[in-house]
């Protein structure tokens, strides 16, 4: 049987620093990583859990704010990947960042962003 579990959620933010510093002392998250843009990204020994400031698409002025999206480790992407299109999930790109992860972005049936990765997320706990 596959292996999948949730191992990354991402929310946004007008400030990264301010809400990472709150999340890190209310429920001890440990940070683990940076991404090039001052996102901050977080772990509890399981799931990443990025903390960034992302930009609406349609005025960038506004900063998104709340859950923008999450993920899943695989151990197959590629059936993962087959399934998702077979579904009439439309593909939105994939992302590879220095070295840290690697992972395919898919709209889900409500529009919401799912990451699919098989390498993962720093701070991720592997599949085991």
């Amino acid at each position: 049987m596959a292996k999948i579990k949730i191992r990354h959620v991402a929310i946004s933010t007008e400030d990264p620093e301010q809400t990472a510093a709150w999340y890190k002392d209310i429920f001890g998250l440990e940070e683990v990583g940076r991404s090039p843009t001052g996102g901050i990204y977080l772990s509890d020994g399981e799931t990443n859990f990025a903390v960034l400031r992302l930009r609406s698409k349609e005025d960038p002025d506004k900063v998104l704010t709340g859950v923008n999206h999450f993920g899943f480790m695989v151990d197959d992407p590629e059936a993962i990947y087959r399934k998702l299109e077979e579904k009439g999930s439309r593909r939105l790109g994939q992302v590879a960042g220095s070295g840290q992860y690697f992972e395919v972005k898919f709209e889900g049936p409500d529009g919401q962003i799912v990451d699919v990765s098989h390498h993962g997320w720093v701070g991720a706990r592997p599949l085991e």
